[in-house]
């Protein structure tokens, strides 16, 4: 069941970006991004948000991103523990207030923190 490229790909800043349409929530999608050899999306920057908002659009449905709270409530970073040099959120957001560990994106590209149990759009990168 690891992630079958023959759907869709797009590239940007020398990552390559994939999805199939399937979802998960996110620990599924980590696993399955791990089990393709790649990891979850995490844009670095506006073209790298809009390569995955490319699928995001295609599938219309939201999509997890590989950002989580840090350890301090309302604070993200990305699971390689690195600091946020790129946010993209969405008017008032994040808003949990520690209760929403996870980020998606929006069809609109604009991010959200949410509960990590939702099912969203798996896309990995390369």
């Amino acid at each position: 069941a690891v992630l079958r490229l023959n759907k869709m790909i797009t590239e940007s800043g020398g990552k390559m970006f994939a999805s199939d349409g399937k979802t998960a929530d996110f620990d599924g999608t980590v696993e399955k991004c791990k089990e393709a050899g790649g990891s979850i999306a995490t844009p670095r920057n506006a073209g790298e948000n809009d390569a995955i908002l490319y699928f995001v659009k295609h599938f219309n449905t939201y999509a997890y991103l590989g950002i989580k709270q840090s350890l301090i409530p309302g604070k993200f970073q990305p699971l390689k523990g690195a600091k946020l040099s790129y946010t993209n959120w969405y008017s008032n957001e994040p808003s949990g207030r520690g209760e929403e560990e996870c980020v998606e994106m929006y069809t609109d590209g604009t991010w959200n923190d949410k509960k990590c149990s939702k099912s969203h759009l798996i896309v990995c990168q390369f």
